[in-house]
Order: C-alpha cells, then sequence, then structure tokens
C-alpha cells in the first residue's frame, strides 16, 4: 500500500498508519480502471511503503466500500487520521490532490463532483 506520492505527505500519511491514528484511506476508483488492477477485498494484507520503497508495516483491510464522493461520512474522515474535522474539510483536501499535476498526468479528463466514485477501505495495523 503506497499512501500518495513518496515525500511529506507519505511520511505524514505512513506516520499515521504506524501510530494508530489513521485506519482509513480513500482512492479513486478511476484509478484502479486505470490500471486495470482489481478492487482490493477484505482479509487482504499489504505492506505498507514508505518514502524510501522500504516496506515498513502490514495491514489488513477490514472494509472495501465503492461509493460517490458526496457520499462520504464523517466517521471515515476521522478515521483517515489526517486532522480533518469536516467531510468539507476532508473534501477541500482531497479535491486538491486528486486534481494535482500528479494525478491529472495520469486521469487528464478525472472530474471530481458529487457523483465521482472513490473506494474507501478500513484496515487495521498487523
Amino acid at each position: 500500500m503506497e499512501f500518495a506520492f513518496p515525500g511529506p505527505l507519505r511520511d505524514q500519511l505512513v506516520a499515521a498508519v504506524l501510530s494508530g491514528a489513521k485506519t482509513t484511506t480513500t482512492a479513486l476508483l478511476a484509478g484502479y480502471e486505470l490500471d486495470g488492477k482489481p478492487l482490493p477485498a477484505p482479509g487482504q494484507r499489504l505492506a505498507v511503503i514508505d518514502s524510501t520503497d522500504r516496506p515498513v508495516a502490514t495491514i489488513e483491510l477490514t472494509e472495501v466500500r465503492v461509493l460517490r464522493l458526496a457520499d462520504v461520512d464523517l466517521q471515515h474522515v476521522l478515521d483517515e487520521g489526517e486532522g480533518d474535522e469536516s467531510v468539507a474539510q476532508w473534501r477541500a483536501g482531497h479535491t486538491e490532490f486528486w486534481t494535482s499535476p500528479e494525478i491529472r498526468a495520469e486521469l487528464p479528463d478525472l472530474t471530481i463532483n458529487d457523483e465521482t466514485l472513490i473506494v474507501a477501505k478500513r484496515f487495521r495495523l498487523i
């Protein structure tokens, strides 16, 4: 499991996983479709990769949901462990990330709106 891109944001997210503060994460369904990857499934175990491409922990997925961006709930937001206190705050930060040049390079036609499908994953640290 690679959180964000290597660098300060990934380091922050990995630290939150290791501390137990982060137990959910969100990805764009379009990213899975572009890569032709199957969706992850509950019970799947994944290595958490740091910014130096080293595995630093193992997580186990406990829940995987595909939902509209408009349907993300506050509990998911809080459990992402990134300090967001509202769905609106979380959405603004994720929209900024999903419209970054790095994501745009992979998904140039992506539109972020209420109907955008996301993959909400809940996990536990092993």
